[in-house]
């Protein structure tokens, strides 16, 4: 399995799970849901009397009742319209704060769950489909919080009061108003199970669509390289047009929903004329309680259409919460039934194999081990498999044969806890978050003073440009703040090393951004990052491998030899080859 499809796509909840963490998010906030409900039925009564004393002014004309009466009939119209207006904008707030809540808090849930999946699980899963779900069904669902959910709660009150009053000013006009809900419901079933797969076909369509477009922008120098540039227009071309053609299925079936809705108005309010028309005939109601029935029944035509139209937007939105809610559902790492914790900071590799989706061998048969306090670069040619022995000593990736130990102690027998508080690893992919300076230190230990970040920015060199900033430690840097250079993101991740202050740190060419301009100074800087600690570093500039205690050669995802710099050297093997041609640049590569 290759491209997009090498990842796994993250689990959707099923409608009973969805519902059940949705109760769970909104549940927290019972008593301001109370409250805006309460507003709601108060907005619709007042909105709903302006028909029914409309009824009492027609019946006032008819019977020739003083004028007096009649202004008080329609300055209470007036006040009613008025005390409708404040309580729905009332209505609207709390509608807004409460589901905004409920909302920031399922987001919360979804990026902690997430970030709380063991490595190897993590890195197998898309990040497009990961990123969709945070960004794009996250919208999905807040405009259907902000902008649907007033108008649905709304529409459902005003729906019931309607009929109940209706049926108030007689049993009969409540029956003839009642003969469109058939009409409104038939067209329900007839759409509903029809559109929610569409829907949740959309929403897979357009995480692939963030999948594709992610992994081009991720690799655009490799694009850029191997001139890749129509292959990947082509694939996200195929991913927009297979998502667009979702929407318009979508989208058909939905037009054809609006007409049984205007099929059911038609129905309904005939039903209401013709009775009327019978009922007054019969001398059984007034001429305004018929006036009163009809205009409550056409006041019906907003908020049922409304309500009809929302189940647009509410299947949308529901299959978005559904994958929302999937994240949510995914089992939390659990300690193994004996958890241990390392002894020390040793690394022990035994026979370790890894290949890629069934591709070729990238390790095979790897036995190596490191002593406590024992710093060892890696070095070979590009595939050589590095990186990989990195990530599987990191527990990024879970080798496929072979065991690795930490402190004598297999990766899966650690408690999880434990072994994020044991190693740690620097990437060359450093990431600059958007807050201060002082604040990305201390990701690695919140509880941290400033006088231990100060120290640790210290330690890899990095104290004197970062209190040469404008508000020193507490300059907001990354989006929106300051910009910081590949050297200063590299220094300000080794800080956060020296802070977390782990047994065991690898080294992931934590110097390839750095340019040979300020390569010397961080790798400087990385070896008292790691000094008293077990070290692993993937020595992208061999440099770094000369003042390590031990160098391994990797060649074909095998050690092909291991010792010191100069012992490799004076061996004239493989190591020696590539000393001879890095070194062949005019300044020893220094």
């Amino acid at each position: 399995m290759t491209g997009e499809n090498a990842h796994r796509m993250l689990p959707v909840a099923s409608a009973r799970q969805t519902w059940s963490v949705a109760r769970a998010a909104f549940g927290r906030a019972r008593g301001a849901a109370a409250a805006t409900v309460a507003v709601s039925i108060a907005a619709n009564l007042c909105a709903l009397a302006a028909p029914w004393i409309l009824g009492m002014l027609v019946d006032a004309v008819d019977q020739g009742q003083g004028a007096e009466r009649i202004a008080v009939l329609a300055a209470a119209i007036a006040v009613s319209a008025v005390a409708a207006g404040l309580l729905n904008t009332v209505e609207v707030v709390l509608i807004a704060r409460v589901g905004e809540t409920a909302l920031a808090r399922l987001r919360e849930d979804v990026v902690e769950r997430a970030l709380r999946l063991p490595a190897p699980v993590l890195s197998r899963l898309s990040s497009g489909d990961l990123l969709s779900r945070v960004s794009d069904d996250v919208s999905v669902v807040g405009e259907v919080v902000r902008e649907k959910a007033p108008m649905v709660l709304s529409s459902l009150i005003t729906v019931v009061l309607a009929l109940g009053g209706m049926s108030a000013l007689d049993w009969r006009l409540g029956l003839a108003g009642a003969c469109a809900l058939p009409v409104y419901v038939l067209s329900l079933r007839w759409y509903l199970p029809r559109s929610a797969p569409l829907y949740a076909k959309e929403r897979e369509l357009m995480g692939e669509r963030a999948q594709a477009l992610v992994s081009t922008l991720h690799g655009a120098e490799t694009v850029h390289a191997y001139r890749m540039h129509g292959e990947r227009a082509a694939l996200i071309d195929e991913k927009s047009n297979a998502a667009r053609g979702a929407a318009l299925r979508v989208f058909r079936k939905f037009t054809l929903f609006a007409g049984g809705m205007n099929a059911a108005e038609c129905v309904g309010l005939s039903a209401i004329v013709a009775a009327g028309f019978w009922l007054v005939g019969a001398e059984a109601v007034t001429v305004g309680a018929a006036t009163a029935a009809a205009l409550i029944f056409h006041r019906l035509f907003g908020p049922l259409g409304a309500l009809m139209m929302t189940f647009n937007d509410i299947q949308s939105a529901g299959a978005s919460l559904a994958r929302m809610a999937g994240v949510t559902l995914l089992p939390e790492p659990a300690a193994p039934a004996d958890a241990r914790r390392p002894a020390d900071g040793g690394i022990e590799l035994r026979g370790v194999g890894h290949r890629y989706d069934g591709g070729p061998a990238v390790l095979d048969d790897v036995t190596l081990a490191v002593a406590p306090g024992e710093r060892v670069a890696l070095v070979g040619a590009s595939g050589a498999g590095k990186t990989t022995l990195a990530s599987a000593v990191a527990g990024v990736i879970e080798p496929a044969e072979g065991t690795v130990l930490l402190g004598g102690v297999p990766l899966d027998r650690i408690d999880p806890d434990a072994l994020r508080r044991h190693k740690a690893l620097v990437s060359q992919e450093a990431h600059v978050f958007a807050g201060t300076l002082a604040d990305n230190v201390r990701l690695a230990d919140p509880g941290a003073g400033d006088d231990r970040v100060a120290a640790a920015l210290e330690t890899v060199g990095a104290l004197g440009w970062a209190e040469a900033l404008p508000e020193g430690l507490g300059t907001v840097v990354g989006e929106g703040g300051a910009r910081l250079t590949a050297y200063q993101g590299q220094q300000l991740a080794l800080a956060r090393l020296v802070l977390a202050d782990p047994a065991v740190a690898i080294l992931d060419e934590a110097s390839a951004e750095a340019g040979s301009a300020g390569a010397r100074d961080l790798e400087r800087a990385a070896q008292a990052a790691v000094e008293g600690r077990t070290a692993l570093v993937v020595a992208h500039r061999l440099a770094q491998a000369v003042t390590a205690d031990r160098i391994v050669v990797l060649e074909s995802g095998r050690v092909a030899e291991q010792g010191t710099h100069d012992e490799l050297v004076a061996r004239g093997g493989r190591y020696a080859e590539l000393w001879s041609a890095w070194s062949g640049d005019g300044d020893g590569g220094r």
